[in-house]
């Protein structure tokens, strides 16, 4: 893989070049500086940073207590803990007061590989998406993050962006991403069939098209990096036509972007939906290539999903 910078380190990037003229950005770590890629923040802006240790619903509370007295917050910590441990900060001192803290969950999904169902946040999406005035993000690459939190560092409303812990392969091109807030993201288009995915999801969604094609299928990708709010727009007009929407996630079955896309296309453009995911049980151990191979969350078994199905 040529890419070797992960989104952590992007956002680490995008953070202190603001931080040098806008005092109001803090950041908050619970002993997860060196996971997040934070730590260059919190030593070129020590008065900047706080340190909360691992005391995750701690953290929460205190970044949406900073951002009520006018601090743009952002906390970091594994996303395993801070869409479970801190769930009821995250609802009621967050969303329900709809604070200006950007929750950054970071190693998403099954990021910690060997490390188990402890540590995999397969239930984030849902869990998040479910409470009212939360937003949920999951950029696809390096690029995206930069122009995501580009965006979130120009509104006031609470969000949760999972980011993974490993570098991952561009899906777009530097000086080339076609980024509109809330508006989900025409990778390739195709008339045959339309593959929806978030997240490190995408890359492979990409990689399914480019083999269909030589197989003379015709898939269109979108990249719905804005699970919440979802696009239901640009997602009906994608999938118009189509003879089958394929959804690809590193979640659980059930209450992530795969269920929300059947409820949009259900209710509007009624079409067979195919959701592929991580399954309803304890993943096996690996890293996360391994992981997705051997579920089919490639670009091989997305393929194969897409020409089964239509």
């Amino acid at each position: 893989m040529s890419n070797k910078i992960t989104n952590r380190q992007i956002v680490c990037e995008v953070l202190s070049e603001h931080a040098k003229t806008d005092k109001n950005i803090v950041v908050l770590c619970s002993d997860s500086r060196g996971s997040a890629s934070l730590a260059p923040f919190a030593k070129e802006f020590p008065e900047q940073f706080v340190e909360v240790g691992i005391a995750e619903q701690d953290l929460v509370g205190i970044a949406a207590g900073l951002a009520k007295m006018g601090k743009k917050a952002y906390a970091a910590s594994p996303a395993s803990f801070l869409s479970t441990r801190s769930y009821e900060q995250a609802k009621v001192d967050c969303a329900y007061s709809n604070t200006n803290v950007k929750l950054i969950g970071i190693s998403g999904g099954v990021s910690y590989g060997a490390l188990g169902m402890s540590h995999h946040s397969a239930q984030d999406i849902a869990a998040m998406s479910s409470i009212p005035n939360m937003r949920v993000y999951l950029p696809s690459d390096r690029f995206q993050t930069r122009c995501l939190f580009e965006a979130l560092l120009k509104d006031e409303k609470p969000a949760y962006i999972r980011l993974g812990r490993n570098a991952v392969e561009d899906t777009y091109e530097e000086g080339n991403v076609p980024f509109e807030m809330d508006r989900a993201t025409a990778v390739c288009e195709g008339s045959d069939a339309l593959i929806v995915a978030c997240g490190e999801m995408v890359k492979p969604a990409k990689d399914a098209a480019a083999l269909l094609r030589q197989q003379g299928i015709s898939a269109a990708v979108l990249d719905m990096y804005c699970v919440k709010p979802l696009d239901v727009n640009g997602l009906l007009d994608a999938a118009k036509g189509k003879k089958v929407v394929v959804t690809v996630e590193e979640h659980s079955p059930f209450g992530g972007l795969g269920s929300m896309v059947s409820q949009a296309i259900g209710a509007s453009d009624p079409k067979k939906v195919i959701n592929l995911a991580l399954p309803d049980a304890p993943v096996i151990t690996g890293t996360s290539k391994e992981v997705f191979d051997y579920y089919g969350l490639n670009a091989e078994g997305i393929a194969k999903a897409v020409k089964k199905n239509l």
